[in-house]
């Protein structure tokens, strides 16, 4: 029963409990957390039976789910993952479940946020296991929808202004995606015009991909269009202003997956359909994702707000992502969506914590912090491990992703490999900066009320730091599940590279 269902139930259990908070009473706000507690539980159950039980031995495209939607059109409801699809939809659920844990501080429209939040995870959950590309869009744009509204009124400062910008950039790029996609729709790949991935997959390994002249103009507009949410440098900067004005479980989904789909989507659809096109216009993503790294963690050096800190870390990061993606080795591609899956923890448990004091303190601002490990212990030692996680301390999954990241780069790209290590060497300045001027030296007279998260409250943040230093501590088990999905992948690309030379 699971083995066949276990996909859909991925989108119908957020979407189910979606549809019964809809219909509760505003009031039952105990009932309501309850409901997506449970229901955020339970994703995270299936996705750990998921990701233990899928085979690596055969890989491919597992546990698939195949309905008739439109035919006239190639539409089908379709749904399959492979070993990428199962580490992003474990991050998903991770997440998701410590998302809903700290939403039990949300008062205000509590029915509303709760709803908001179940429907954007079912979009996300939705594009990590399409297999047809119109629904992949379908869901893509769902999973961006409910953050404007949960921004816009859960959010804190200028809410309006970012909520704009990022409802502006995202859907800009969205509409560049999807000039892309009906491109490679209207192609002529398959002898009938369809969305079926598999089947686009399957005449790009036979031979009959499209012609190197057309994949290098449709490959930039996919790169554009899905990179503005990576988001790569020049397109990054809705993103930092998002982070900052978001309510804590919505800055954790943005950070923690939203801003994964957009690498997700390079390297599930644009890479493996326009390969030729890929090794062309990739060389340029090594270039800009040094701007990421160097650029974001300078600005983020400068910044005061706490959120801000990690919002330009977390440009800076998507830089090492990219880094691993135009790389093209078996090693760094692993490492980057190794990277996807830590960094999407750690910038949850970041923001986590950052939002559990600031309902105490109402400012994030390090002037106006200091001395708060006196006070709240538990909740700065968990930001100190945070901070370290984040900087590359061995035992935590980052520097695991990011060692796999850089030694998979230096062969072809050897400067930016070097200028990534010296964006290390940044983010530990930022980030030890920010722990000491917050947690540490003497505490202002006015926190001497703050109270430290306990009991149940602890949850979360104990749930995403054994995350961390699980796959920090025993890397292998996600690493292999990870690769099944990349090799083939990846000799897809050496191949379309051979060609090229051999041009």
């Amino acid at each position: 029963m699971l083995e066949t269902n276990v996909l859909t139930l991925f989108l119908a259990i957020p979407s189910l409990a979606a549809l019964a908070i809809f219909f509760m009473p505003a009031a039952s706000k105990s009932l309501i957390r309850t409901l997506s507690v449970t229901a955020a539980a339970v994703t995270f159950a299936m996705a750990i039976w998921l990701c233990v039980n899928y085979d690596q031995s055969a890989a491919g495209f597992q546990y698939k789910v195949v309905a008739a939607w439109v035919p006239s059109m190639g539409i089908q409801f379709k749904l399959g993952v492979d070993g990428i699809s199962c580490a992003m939809v474990l991050l998903t659920s991770v997440v998701y479940l410590a998302g809903a844990l700290v939403s039990r501080a949300v008062e205000s429209r509590a029915k509303d946020f709760y709803i908001l939040l179940n429907v954007l995870v079912a979009g996300v959950f939705g594009v990590f296991v399409s297999l047809d590309l119109f629904f992949f869009y379908f869901f893509y744009e769902l999973a961006v929808v409910p953050m404007y509204l949960l921004i816009g009124y859960w959010g804190s400062t200028n809410r309006e202004y970012a909520t704009m910008k990022l409802t502006l950039y995202l859907t800009a790029g969205a509409v560049v995606a999807l000039l892309g996609l009906l491109m490679v729709y209207y192609s002529g790949l398959t002898s009938e015009p369809t969305f079926d991935l598999e089947a686009m997959l399957a005449a790009v390994n036979s031979g009959h991909g499209l012609s190197i002249e057309r994949q290098r103009v449709i490959f930039p507009l996919l790169l554009v269009g899905f990179a503005t949410i990576a988001p790569m440098w020049p397109l990054h900067t809705w993103s930092p202003g998002g982070h900052a004005a978001a309510p804590s479980a919505a800055s954790m989904m943005h950070a923690g997956v939203l801003m994964k789909l957009g690498s997700f989507a390079i390297i599930r659809v644009a890479m493996p359909l326009l390969p030729e096109g890929a090794v062309t216009w990739l060389p340029m993503v090594a270039v800009l994702c040094c701007f990421n790294i160097i650029y974001g963690g300078l600005v983020a050096l400068n910044q005061r707000d706490m959120k801000f800190v990690i919002g330009y870390s977390s440009s800076s990061h998507m830089g090492y992502v990219l880094l691993g993606i135009a790389a093209l080795t078996q090693t760094s591609l692993n490492g980057a969506v190794f990277l996807m899956f830590a960094h999407g923890v750690m910038t949850a448990l970041a923001f986590s914590l950052i939002g559990f004091f600031y309902e105490q303190t109402h400012t994030r601002m390090l002037g106006d912090l200091g001395g708060l490990m006196k006070q709240i212990p538990f909740v700065g030692i968990c930001f100190m491990m945070m901070a370290m996680a984040s900087l590359g301390l061995p035992g935590f999954a980052n520097f695991a992703s990011e060692l796999m990241v850089i030694v998979g780069s230096w062969e072809r790209y050897p400067v930016q490999t070097i200028l990534a290590i010296f964006g290390l060497v940044i983010g530990a300045t930022y980030l030890l900066r920010t722990v000491r001027a917050a947690f540490q030296g003497e505490m202002n007279p006015k926190w001497e009320k703050l109270y430290d998260a306990k009991g149940f409250d602890r949850a979360p943040y104990l749930l995403l730091l054994t995350v961390l230093i699980f796959f920090g501590v025993c890397p292998w088990p996600i690493v292999d599940l990870i690769s099944t999905g990349v090799a083939p992948l990846v000799q897809t690309l050496h191949a379309a590279e051979a060609g090229l030379l051999g041009h």
